[in-house]
């Protein structure tokens, strides 16, 4: 066994290791409650995916090229940033994984809107759109609802 340190050592690496650890929380946020609604949210949009957006297609599809470029964008980004980005954020509890999250949700969020627009405005050919289906809407207020929580998680940081 090694002998303890001189008292000033011991205090040196005592104040170290406080040190550290006060770094390492800085870096991360406390999800509590909030980090369980969100997980919820994330498995919305995740249903969402599999119910119709344009027509007859599901989210997926829409993810793929079926539908248009608007709700194509929308799913691209709910999908990277709701569920891809969600994730991570829920996993490693980084603030600025929080912020990422907050900034895009709500960046997707638009794209949401623009999505459902462009499906009960009339198209370049004269015709009306079909009108959003139910996973599309599903998905816009999923996304509306991460990019509030995230965008609350990320303030929460004193």
């Amino acid at each position: 066994m090694s002998e303890p340190g001189t008292p000033a050592e011991v205090d040196e690496e005592l104040t170290d290791q406080i040190d550290q650890a006060g770094a390492r929380a800085s870096r991360t946020v406390e999800l509590g409650r909030r980090g369980f609604y969100i997980a919820v949210f994330i498995v919305v949009l995740l249903v969402a995916q599999f119910l119709p957006w344009v027509g007859d297609h599901a989210g997926y599809q829409v993810l793929q090229g079926a539908g248009g470029g608007i709700p194509q964008l929308f799913a691209a980004t709910s999908t990277g940033i709701g569920v891809l980005a969600g994730a991570v954020g829920v996993a490693t509890r980084r603030w600025w994984v929080a912020w990422c999250c907050a900034a895009g949700g709500w960046f997707a969020s638009v794209d949401g809107l623009l999505s459902v627009w462009s499906q009960q405005s009339a198209h370049a050919n004269g015709a009306v759109g079909g009108g959003p289906g139910i996973g599309m809407i599903v998905a816009w207020i999923a996304t509306i609802v991460l990019a509030t929580m995230w965008m609350r998680t990320a303030f929460s940081r004193s």
